[in-house]
């Protein structure tokens, strides 16, 4: 085959995947992916379940898996643990 030939065979292979990946994309736009929330802090379960922890330690019973989470932090700013520190610092101001 003459070299003009096959660059025009290859040009028009190229052309033509070229228009179906144009094609497909055009059919996608118009389409929204969306994906499953994970984020712990959306997440209502998180806020709702019992820590995991409430069985080996005592001072995690009472305590959703979002609060045993935050925990750490809360003592090291020695925020108050239970809803009875929290009304004594209240009745306090």
């Amino acid at each position: 085959m003459k070299k003009s030939t096959v660059n025009t065979v290859v040009g028009s292979a190229l052309a033509a995947a070229a228009g179906i990946f144009v094609y497909k994309a055009y059919q996608e736009k118009n389409t929204v992916r969306v994906q499953e929330d994970i984020d712990m802090h959306n997440s209502k379960e998180i806020d709702e379940r019992e820590s995991v922890y409430a069985i080996e330690d005592s001072s995690e019973q009472g305590l959703s898996q979002l609060d045993s989470a935050y925990r750490e932090e809360w003592q090291a700013n020695a925020f108050p643990q239970t809803q009875k520190e929290l009304r004594e610092l209240e009745e306090d101001k």
